[in-house]
C-alpha cells in the first residue's frame, strides 16, 4: 500500500472543524479530538431540535385553532373534521396515495391559521367551517 502524505488536506480539515466549534468552552474549541466530539454532538442535537421545532409549532397551532373555535362554540375536533371534509370533498382520492397524505389539507389549515399573529385567519377558517356545516 502506498504511503499517503496528507500535507495541506489534514490542516484544512482540522481548521474547518475547529472553526465550526468556535465559541465552545475550554478544550472543545481548541483540541481536535474534543472539538470533533463536541461538533458531532452538536449536529446530533441540531437534527433532533429541528424535529422538536415542528412538533412544538404543531401543538401551538392546535391550541390557537382550538381557542378560536371555542369562541364560536365549536371544538377543535369539529373544526378539524370540517376542514378535512371541506378540503377533500371535491377531489377524488388518487390511487396510490397514503392516508397520511390525504390529511394534507388539515396540515395546511393549521399553517394558514397560524400565519396571522392575531389569529384572524383562524377565525376566518372557523367561520368558513361553521358556514359549511350549517348548509
Amino acid at each position: 500500500m502506498p504511503r499517503v502524505k496528507r500535507g495541506t488536506v489534514r490542516r484544512q480539515k482540522r481548521k474547518k472543524l475547529l472553526s465550526r466549534t468556535k465559541g465552545m468552552f475550554g478544550n472543545k474549541s481548541k483540541l481536535y479530538r474534543a472539538a470533533k466530539e463536541s461538533a458531532d454532538t452538536a449536529l446530533k442535537y441540531a437534527f433532533v431540535g429541528r424535529r422538536n421545532k415542528k412538533r412544538d409549532f404543531r401543538r401551538l397551532w392546535v391550541v390557537r385553532i382550538n381557542a378560536a373555535a371555542r369562541e364560536h362554540g365549536l371544538t377543535y375536533r369539529a373544526v378539524h373534521r370540517g376542514a378535512e371534509d371541506r378540503r377533500h370533498r371535491p377531489r377524488p382520492q388518487a390511487a396510490g396515495r397514503s392516508r397520511r397524505e390525504g390529511l394534507g389539507g388539515v396540515r395546511q389549515a393549521r399553517r394558514e391559521g397560524e400565519d396571522d399573529a392575531a389569529g384572524e385567519a383562524v377565525k376566518c377558517e372557523v367561520l368558513e367551517v361553521v358556514s359549511d356545516s350549517e348548509k
